[in-house]
């Protein structure tokens, strides 16, 4: 299975299968530079004034970067050093873990969902599933040596950094602080640590087209050295540039539904470059699967009718794996 990989060997040329239709292409020329992305520091000792700034981020832009999270910065860039010691293991290591099943919960894969899309993406992918830990970590790589251990820590930090900003979130809300802790369940996390090979034609591709994403709240570690995430706004692409010791949060799409459509679940994509590869690790807190989802009922009233209809996380999800990622709002099909 290794050769559907496209970390195993530099590529001269793009193949066939990844070249995007001409008007599906990126259009790097006209990707806004780093624009009022929203910066959120979380060691401000104004508690109010952080729940405010963070309502604001999640109406305008649905992300934002946040600052003093708690992660220690050793543990940020040993969690990125031992995600590429384990991107540069043999071919034959890392065909071990290969799979094209999305069921799959972990495995080594490549594009999107290589059993349904006509076009690929430049990304190779390690996708873990993280708690409960004890449950998943014996089956997660053993080479590098490191590789548990160490991810096994970021996870953990990253959960608690995830109940912390659903509580600011929730208050921002005007609801209890323990709003969407509880109402979520007994979460499912799981994480992709994504690596964008150098690409000989970036502007023909994507290393993932537009999409938003299905779960309640991603946490993404960018590479501090290489830019490739960008997000929509106004119509606009904006690229988000790295900053020193940040974490992204983005909104998925649970929140939106959630807010009654409030808040926003963020188109993103990633692009990619052609002269250096690009890796990051992104953390997602999702909904326990029979878990009953809609809008809050203290959002919903006369003024302001409920937007979506009340499903199960287990049916988003499956909605979501059967289509292609780039195609219209899944939130869509759960309109009331």
């Amino acid at each position: 299975m290794a050769e559907q990989l496209i970390s195993t060997c530099a590529h001269e040329t793009l193949p066939e299968s990844y070249v995007r239709d001409a008007a599906e292409r990126p259009r790097l020329d006209e990707v806004v530079p780093d624009a009022h992305i929203p910066v959120v520091d979380l060691a401000h000792p104004d508690r109010a004034a952080i729940v405010s700034q963070i309502g604001a981020a999640c109406r305008s832009h649905g992300f934002f970067q946040v600052l003093n999270h708690g992660l220690p910065a050793e543990l940020m860039e040993a969690a990125m050093a031992v995600a590429h010691e384990f991107f540069r293991l043999s071919p034959e290591e890392k065909a071990k873990l290969y799979s094209d099943d999305p069921a799959k919960k972990i495995r080594l894969s490549t594009s999107f969902n290589v059993r349904k899309e006509t076009v690929h993406n430049w990304r190779d992918y390690l996708r873990l599933h993280c708690h409960p830990l004890e449950q998943f970590v014996p089956d997660w790589p053993s080479n590098p040596s490191a590789f548990r251990e160490v991810m096994s820590t970021y996870c953990k930090e990253i959960r608690e950094l995830g109940f912390r900003l659903y509580a600011a979130i929730s208050e921002s809300l005007g609801l209890e602080e323990d709003y969407m802790k509880k109402v979520l369940g007994e979460q499912e996390q799981h994480m992709a640590v994504n690596f964008y090979p150098k690409c000989p034609s970036p502007e023909l591709t994507y290393g993932l087209p537009a999409h938003t994403d299905p779960n309640a709240l991603t946490i993404l570690l960018m590479d501090e050295q290489v830019a490739g995430l960008q997000v929509l706004k106004d119509g606009q692409w904006i690229a988000v540039n790295p900053r020193p010791n940040a974490l992204v949060v983005n909104l998925g799409d649970q929140l939106q539904a959630l807010s009654n459509g409030r808040y926003k679940s963020v188109w993103h994509r990633a692009v990619v470059n052609s002269d250096r590869p690009r890796m990051s690790i992104a953390s997602f807190m999702c909904p326990c699967n029979s878990v009953v989802l809609g809008p809050a009922e203290k959002l919903v009233g006369d003024a302001s009718p409920a937007v979506y209809r009340n499903y199960t996380y287990d049916e988003y999800y499956k909605k979501f794996w059967s289509r292609n990622l780039d195609q219209e709002h899944c939130l869509e099909l759960f309109r009331t």
